[in-house]
């Protein structure tokens, strides 16, 4: 046995050992949780027998509440120990499987002994030689194994830097405790380990990305000083992942006072979130809340609008090309996407201190109680430096004020005896039992018939007047759409100004608010009103931000005003009309430049070098992009002539792929209509899901998905259905189809009825096959 076959053997009897005590560890754990199971069970069983309840006076009452809340924190402190236990219980067995990835020999300077250290998903403790068998991947010592070549190195530790030499750096692929392979490498992350994981089939759900981070992604995991993060990466550069890894390290360095709650992921869309849901607890954390802009717009605006979905403003943007008010619309998406739009709105801002709020009368059955000209006149008598939200709110207390003092006069009116006789008996009860409970306290000078008819009119007009307190507090009585709409009667610079008024005009009498007015009328309304900002989050994550625009940005940067910003995206991917198509500097305009970091990945991962060879000639700079040698088919060409062609086609191409083996493979339409068009044609053929914009969770297979909602996630293999010039043939659609050619990890084959778009004819012609789908089929079927 030579000398590598006996490191070998004494790797895998190391990995034996520590996969035995793993064994043994979990098996503990188990007790404990069974003995915690028994604990709770017993806890809620006999949950009211140890609570002493009495309700007699204000002393009994209070030593009840706390009698019960002693009850209710032992209860939660056993279940959260539980659930502890049954997370560490999930990990363990992760870590039985594959115990560790990687392996640094480390010396510090000024020590005489080399220290081994075997990093994992996750610490691994051994009580009996009280010693570390396995080191968390975010361990201040595992970025070693990251950053630093074999030779000098060092990290950062919480009591300072630690210098030393790296003597060793190891790398394993452990299955089942079984070691298949090893790779000794002066690099961060060796080929060997790269192909085999990349060479792997795409699934339904991403995965995490520890075992072979790169460098340039691990100072962006690591990264926690800026308060802003700037990640521009190539298609299938590993933004996402690196992403993902850094909330899951952040998680770890800051989890004394930093929890999943603390941060907040905006997504591109539904589907992701459930796309990247298993990447968190896979290395035992909770997941992050996440969200898209548009869910957030929502909730905040409520139902005062119908709202245009983005993904509805993306058909329109795609399919309406050359239609009357096309250009306008286009001007309009851009104006109002700009910073220069929201300085506009605050310019006006600065006009309403002074004069032209526009209020509402508050009604009471048919009459004015208080009129919209008396809110007017407080308004601006409490002076025009005040500012606006301030006045707001002191305008909101006096009109409670108001409604009380209306309130007392109500009840002596006829109208609340008359309704005094269709109460419900529920309501007479309630009546009677506060009128007896006063009895009790003034025996002597009690009417009890009078005190109830007082008690029931106060509650009648009470209840009535609830509707109006509620609107008080929510600023009902604030026109904030009609004061939105005039904002449009103003001067402004933008192309076809006049016109965008117009439409714009016309969408809010209709209640519709365009995708590109919600953040502008939240904005607006929120300056006016008092903005709503949220400190809990810490940690804000925007992907594919450059589909967001300036007023986005500056609208989030104002909502968090504590939290941290990291932004992922990529210039050539920017596919919706209110993007950034110069880049991510413009988020960075919003904060100084001490504050903000920029890292850029031009490294791309995902893809075969065929395929990224043959995609990066498509963008400008795309010479940039470093493909990785994991080499592959290039990519294919089909030409059909007909419908009938173009579903035989597709129909042939999906089964060879399925017998090559691929499982998730992607039907990618440029449209909606076009992805139930192709749906309807192919779903006797195969079998296969129809993605739309309300489906939130994502299944390996066959998929037919609009362009727009395939961002960020990738398949085995992906199919084109049109990519013609008639379909793909502007110069604005042309980052739209570098976007889903890149989803491809393995095969591309791009189905063209009729010429083939530009961005395919522009490319070498040796980056690509080109032929009829006949023959592509014949010649498979030859082999």
């Amino acid at each position: 046995m030579g000398n590598w076959e006996k490191e070998i053997a004494t790797e895998q009897n190391r990995a034996n050992e520590v996969a035995a005590k793993i064994t043994k560890a979990a098996a503990a754990i188990q007790q404990v949780i069974g003995n915690a199971n028994t604990d709770i069970k017993s806890i809620r069983k006999h949950f009211w027998d140890d609570v002493t309840v009495n309700l007699d006076n204000a002393d009994e009452i209070g030593e009840t509440y706390t009698s019960i809340k002693q009850q209710s924190e032992l209860l939660n402190e056993r279940e959260r120990r539980q659930n502890h236990s049954f997370n560490r219980i999930q990990l363990l067995k992760r870590l039985n499987n594959s115990p560790y990835f990687g392996r640094i020999d480390f010396i510090e300077h000024g020590e005489s002994e080399t220290e081994k250290i075997y990093i994992g998903i996750c610490s691994f403790y051994d009580e009996e030689t009280e010693s570390f068998l396995v080191y968390d991947w975010r361990a201040p010592i595992s970025s070693v194994y990251y950053d630093y070549p074999l030779g000098p190195a060092a990290y950062e530790a919480p009591y300072g830097k630690i210098s030393g030499t790296l003597e060793l750096k190891r790398q394993y692929i452990i299955r089942n405790g079984e070691i298949t392979s090893v790779f000794d490498t002066g690099v961060t992350i060796g080929d060997e380990l790269l192909q085999e994981v990349l060479g792997g089939q795409a699934d339904s759900q991403m995965k995490s990305i520890v075992a072979t981070i790169q460098k340039e992604q691990n100072l962006i995991i690591r990264n926690d000083k800026s308060r802003l993060l700037i990640v521009q990466g190539a298609a299938g550069s590993g933004k996402t992942s690196a992403a993902l890894q850094r909330v899951a390290y952040l998680l770890y360095r800051y989890r004394v006072k930093l929890t999943a709650d603390n941060i907040l992921l905006f997504s591109p869309n539904p589907l992701f979130n459930s796309y990247v849901a298993n990447v968190l607890p896979e290395l035992g954390e909770e997941n992050m809340q996440q969200t898209t802009f548009q869910q957030y717009l929502l909730q905040m605006l409520g139902r005062e609008f119908d709202v245009e979905d983005a993904f509805i403003q993306m058909e329109y943007v795609l399919t309406a090309v050359g239609q009357p008010g096309y250009d306008t619309r286009l001007n309009g998406i851009s104006f109002k996407s700009s910073l220069e739009f929201m300085e506009m709105i605050e310019g006006y801002l600065e006009e309403l201190m002074k004069s032209g709020m526009i209020f509402t009368d508050i009604k009471f059955l048919g009459r004015v109680l208080i009129s919209s000209q008396s809110i007017y006149d407080y308004f601006y008598g409490l002076g025009a430096t005040r500012p606006i939200s301030n006045r707001m709110k002191l305008v909101s207390e006096w009109l409670r004020k108001e409604l009380r003092r209306y309130e007392r006069q109500e009840v002596k009116k006829s109208w609340v005896e008359e309704e005094m006789q269709y109460l419900d008996k529920e309501d007479y009860l309630k009546s009677y039992q506060k009128v007896s409970n006063e009895k009790r306290m003034k025996e002597d000078t009690f009417d009890d018939i009078e005190r109830e008819q007082e008690v029931l009119a106060a509650f009648i007009v009470k209840r009535r007047f609830r509707p109006l307190y509620k609107k008080v507090k929510e600023f009902a009585f604030l026109d904030a759409a009609e004061l939105y709409r005039r904002l449009f009667e103003k001067e402004a610079s933008a192309a076809d100004w006049k016109k965008i008024c117009h439409e714009t005009i016309a969408n809010l009498d209709d209640g519709e608010l365009l995708y590109e007015d919600a953040a502008p009328f939240l904005f607006f309304k929120e300056q006016v009103e008092g903005f709503k900002t949220n400190t809990l989050i810490r940690h804000v994550f925007i992907d594919e931000a450059q589909d967001y625009s300036p007023f986005q940005f500056a609208f989030i940067k104002k909502i968090f005003p504590r939290s941290k910003l990291t932004v992922l995206g990529d210039s050539n991917q920017t596919i919706f009309a209110q993007g950034n198509e110069v880049g991510l500097e413009v988020v960075a305009s919003l904060f100084m430049e001490e504050e903000t970091e920029k890292i850029t990945l031009t490294r791309s991962y995902r893809s075969t070098l065929q395929i990224v060879e043959f995609t990066r000639k498509m963008i400008e700079g795309g010479d940039e992009i470093e493909p990785f040698n994991r080499k592959g088919n290039k990519p294919v060409v089909l030409q059909v002539n007909d419908e009938q062609d173009t579903a035989d086609c597709i129909a042939e191409t999906i089964k060879g792929l399925q017998a090559q083996g691929h499982h998730t493979i992607a039907i990618i339409c440029k449209t909606a209509s076009e992805s139930r068009e192709a749906y309807l044609e192919l779903k006797e053929r195969l079998s296969l899901k129809l993605i739309g914009t309300g489906k939130t969770d994502y299944e390996a297979g066959i998929v037919v998905i609009p362009s727009y909602l395939a961002k960020g996630i990738e398949f085995d293999a992906v199919v084109i259905y049109d990519g013609s010039k008639k379909s793909y043939g502007l110069e604005s659609e042309r980052r739209l189809f570098y976007t889903v050619c890149t989803r491809a990890m393995h095969e591309l084959y791009i189905c063209s009825k009729g010429e083939i778009s530009p961005f395919v004819a522009e490319t070498p012609a040796n980056l690509y096959e080109q032929r009829t789908w006949k023959e592509s089929f014949h010649s498979r079927k030859s082999k």
